[in-house]
């Protein structure tokens, strides 16, 4: 999810969900070793648990990379081998590193024996021509003699040549059937699906063949799935929309004294009220406002009065929602 997510769409999802584990966008070890690490690592006590998603190829350098994490209070280190993008591929990160097992297997044992916390791997279930289930299951089998015991799995193969990453996001066929029997054949590893999955009843689907299951733009454009995930997996007691955003101010006011600013933020609860009446006034009042030098709280409230007197009394009101079935996840 890069230039998708960061701390602030974080601290957002938190409110919604307080079990829901989160991720960063991936951040190169590079980055990391060479760069502004604490900018890199900044995150906020309440985002917990929280992994850190790295990218990179070099052994030495996620190992480093992972200590930084690791000091910096991360609950899981995540190597990402799943990202189709250019500017991935031409750092030998990423997806293509599918297509070296036995080094993304040096990588993750180099990791392990940097920190003490999980080391998980989020992958594609194949790349370019290579898309047997023969040479997931070794990808996998090699996963699993590093080390893992988490492994992610976006449920489509990318195409490093010819499609662009949003086309990788769309084009190829999904193939859940392929992830499940993925966690048949080994039922010792914890499996995540990922990949398409946009409501509560396809997660709850989902879970009945794998271990968890990962959103990502879905619950960016449309949050609330969090909120009634919450409810239905944990049986947890959520606020309404209004009060979610409304329990945003602290963190805001926040943000703008330590010289940020309202648009940063406000990006990210721009779904919040997706589905309901006046939801495009509620967006087009923040985002025409929000990079404005002085936009502050009030904005907010003037988001709120855009959605009408009718959205904001249902928006006022906990979440309910009936589900197909409700199942207990152990996160």
């Amino acid at each position: 999810m890069m230039d998708w997510t960061d701390r602030h769409c974080r601290f957002f999802h938190r409110l919604l969900s307080p079990h829901a584990r989160l991720y960063t966008e991936m951040v190169t070890a590079a980055a990391l070793v060479h760069g502004d690490r604490l900018h890199l690592l900044e995150h906020n006590q309440q985002e917990h648990p929280v992994a850190l998603q790295l990218g990179g190829s070099v052994p030495a350098d996620l190992a480093q990379a992972a200590r930084y994490g690791a000091e910096a209070g991360y609950d899981e280190i995540n190597l990402n081998v799943g990202c189709p993008s250019d500017r991935v591929q031409s750092g030998r990160f990423g997806a293509c590193l599918m297509l070296e097992p036995a080094l993304v297997a040096d990588c993750v044992r180099s990791m392990r024996e940097a920190v003490a916390l999980p080391v998980t791997v989020k992958c594609r279930i194949g790349v370019d021509d290579q898309d047997s289930e023969a040479g997931l299951h070794e990808f996998t089998q090699r996963m699993l003699d590093a080390g893992v015991q988490v492994l992610v799995v976006h449920a489509r193969k990318a195409w490093l040549n010819g499609l662009s990453p949003k086309e990788n996001r769309e084009v190829p066929p999904l193939d859940y059937d392929r992830v499940y029997r993925l966690k048949q054949a080994f039922p010792e590893l914890s499996v995540i699906i990922n990949g398409g999955i946009s409501s509560v009843d396809a997660v709850l689907a989902h879970l009945q063949h794998v271990d968890g299951v990962m959103l990502g733009r879905s619950v960016y454009q449309h949050p609330w799935i969090l909120a009634e995930l919450e409810q239905c997996l944990w049986g947890s007691s959520v606020p309404s929309r209004i009060e979610v955003l409304r329990q945003m101010r602290p963190y805001i006011e926040a943000e703008l004294a330590r010289g940020g600013k309202l648009k940063h933020v406000v990006r990210h609860v721009l779904g919040l009220f997706h589905g309901q009446p006046g939801a495009r006034s509620f967006r087009r009042v923040l985002s025409e406002g929000s990079h404005l030098e002085d936009a502050g709280w009030a904005l907010v409230d003037q988001a709120i009065a855009a959605l009408g007197p009718a959205t904001r009394e249902a928006a006022s009101t906990p979440v309910q929602h009936e589900f197909k079935a409700v199942l207990h996840h152990g996160g």
